[in-house]
């Protein structure tokens, strides 16, 4: 998903930064407060692609973020100021009545008239939730300004941070309490039926539940976060981007993702076992009386002895719709010209939950023990994971390449982040080994004639941080033309 870029202006500190913005564009009335809010990236150590399928995943959290500062206004009207997106050829404004707000395809619309304007249905689809599920109807419009320095389209869930930072800055300012896992599904809401990007919660419950230079520990049913934790002593993981894009609304993460709801349907329909919708259910799904709607509560060991070699190793759509009848999942539908890879995503569910279960009990059992001995261990297992992507069509032969040269660098375990086909690769290894991580960048970026942005560090979540409340009339209007 494509979402707003560039820091307007670098930010020595946040509230000097929003200052500086703000004021150079005289955006907000100099006589109401400003609230203002800020989502942060997310690496994805292990564990994407089964967070909708109801699996463990480990996350990290970037320096990069996204933040949205909004004012309520006394008439009707949104407006969205975002200057960074010029950058990319984007629209920086929208203007809209908060009536007009109606329903998810009203806002759909709105976002669709110009090109390169779908990144307003995560803000103008923040503030239809509020109004739908918070009683926001009755409150007036909203002025929102956008800053980033967080890349889009790398897999570090830039979209996720923009959406969920238009939500606590929007509800701050509507005096709606919105934070913890209600937040993260919000931004998942959005996300899934407004922006209608097939994603799972991981994202969004990492940046809000996340803790500086800490993994989050997340088992995705929907939403039960574990204590954050830290690396070993001396043990780093740094992100290299691949410069190959990619998007929750892909085709290939769509069929991945399609792939493996089939999957869950041919097995339960094997086995006797219904499929319901859940009722009451605050994002849409389907459940059952045995692995409750989870396709990763199937055991390895069962899958290998009674499904693996019974799934089809694919099937096309058509012959899908025939055999098993509905699809199951309420955020992809099913082609009837294509191919869908069963066998594969199925055993990437359940092995993949296995796989972050394990990674997180080794750096638990390594912090407590003082000694990283496992640090190759669980570099093997990150690279497991690298390889099953490509068996459910979501490789990709930059991201391929980049982890062939972290491990011929010596490097514990490199791998492939988020959705896959492409974005940010994952390197696992010790922090003396930090210049061997920017001699693969130069030289993977000297043949591809471009440097690849490299993700170090980290920053508070979404909840930490909390809300910073301003007032424009303090704001220097000299202080932006001094740093230009």
């Amino acid at each position: 998903m494509l979402s707003p870029i560039k820091n307007q202006p670098d930010m020595s500190t946040f509230e000097d930064g929003i200052a500086a913005a703000v004021a150079a564009y005289g955006f907000f009335a100099p006589e109401r407060l400003v609230w203002a809010a800020r989502a942060p990236g997310r690496l994805d150590v292990m564990g994407g692609n089964v967070d909708y399928t109801g699996g463990m995943v480990l996350q990290g959290l970037l320096r990069e973020a996204i933040w949205v500062a909004a004012q309520r206004r006394t008439d009707d009207v949104v407006r969205i100021l975002n200057p960074g997106a010029a950058e990319f050829g984007w629209e920086t404004r929208f203007e809209a009545q908060a009536s007009e707000l109606r329903d998810p395809e009203s806002v759909r619309a709105l976002c669709a008239v110009k090109e390169g304007s779908r990144w307003g249905c995560y803000v103008l689809g923040a503030a239809h939730f509020l109004k739908r599920f918070h009683g926001c109807d009755n409150r007036g419009g909203l002025d929102l300004f956008i800053g980033s320095d967080l890349p889009p389209n790398k897999g570090v869930s830039s979209s996720a941070a923009l959406g969920v930072a238009a939500l606590k800055a929007a509800s701050a300012a509507w005096d709606v309490s919105l934070d913890g896992v209600a937040l993260a599904t919000a931004g998942q809401w959005v996300e899934n039926v407004v922006a209608g990007a097939a994603c799972g919660i991981m994202d969004q419950a990492a940046i809000v539940l996340g803790k500086e230079n800490h993994l989050l520990p997340m088992l995705c049913q929907p939403c039960t976060p574990f204590a954050p934790m830290t690396l070993p002593a001396g043990v780093r993981i740094w992100g290299i981007d691949s410069m190959a894009p990619r998007a929750t609304t892909g085709e290939t993460y769509e069929v991945a993702r399609a792939a493996a709801f089939m999957g869950y349907k041919l097995i339960c329909q094997r086995d006797g076992i219904d499929i319901t919708r859940e009722e009451n259910a605050e994002i849409p799904r389907w459940t059952d009386a045995r692995w409750n709607g989870y396709l990763s509560n199937l055991a390895p060991s069962e899958f290998r002895a009674r499904y693996e070699h019974w799934l089809p190793e694919s099937i096309r759509g058509e012959e899908f719709l025939a055999r098993a009848g509905q699809h199951v999942d309420p955020f992809t539908k099913i082609e009837s010209d294509i191919e869908y890879p069963i066998r594969a995503t199925v055993r990437y569910a359940v092995e993949e939950n296995l796989r972050v279960r394990m990674v997180r009990t080794l750096l638990e059992a390594a912090v407590r023990s003082g000694s990283d001995n496992s640090l190759r261990l669980v570099g093997e297992i990150l690279c497991q994971s690298h390889v099953a992507y490509g068996e459910c069509g979501l490789g990709s032969t930059a991201c391929d390449e980049l982890v062939s040269r972290a491990m011929k660098a010596g490097f514990a375990g490199a791998k492939m982040t988020g959705g896959g086909g492409g974005g940010v690769v994952a390197i696992l290894g010790r922090a003396e080994e930090e210049r061997n991580v920017y001699a693969i960048a130069d030289e993977y970026g000297a043949e591809c004639g471009a440097m690849p942005h490299i993700f170090e560090g980290s920053s508070s979540g979404v909840n930490a941080f909390g809300v910073r409340t301003l007032h424009p009339g303090t704001f220097d209007r000299t202080l932006m033309r001094g740093m230009q």
